[in-house]
């Protein structure tokens, strides 16, 4: 990420659905409330924060894979973010659970321990979130092995 400043632009459509500008030669994502706040025409905010926490623990994880020259490839990941209401009454995402799964198996990767210790704490949104919402992270290879939980 060379540039420090980041941002998107929202642009409101109707009622709860906004496009999402990304950037020049990014196409707009449309984002909705579910019903009965909007028509869940597009992803929530919610889901999207959940994409950006596994989008952003699968390229890390990925990044430190291939610091040794390994290939695990596909990377799938699946978030879960619980939504209920906080001790004010106030809906929150209370927690997020990430499992993400190698595509192999891990007895083809080197040096594995080494990067499960390690790549979460290089994840720039997980780490950011986690101050104010609990992230569980597991990773399984691709016999379904826990590799880590």
């Amino acid at each position: 990420m060379s540039d420090p400043m980041q941002s998107v632009r929202l642009v409101q459509r109707r009622d709860y659905q906004f496009d999402v500008h990304f950037g020049e030669g990014l196409p707009p994502l449309l984002a909705d409330e579910p019903a009965p706040l909007g028509q869940g025409a597009g992803p929530s905010p919610v889901q999207l924060l959940a994409a950006a926490v596994g989008n952003c623990l699968s390229d890390s994880l990925l990044f430190a894979l291939r610091k040794f020259k390994q290939q695990p490839e596909p990377i799938t990941c699946t978030v879960a973010a619980e939504v209920g209401r906080n001790a004010e009454g106030r809906m929150r995402v209370l927690r997020m659970q990430a499992t993400l799964t190698l595509g192999v198996p891990a007895a083809n990767l080197q040096h594995l321990d080494r990067v499960l210790s390690q790549f979460e704490g290089f994840c720039t949104v997980t780490q950011s979130v986690a101050g104010a919402i609990p992230v569980t992270v597991e990773v399984l290879d691709a016999t379904g092995a826990v590799l880590k939980s």
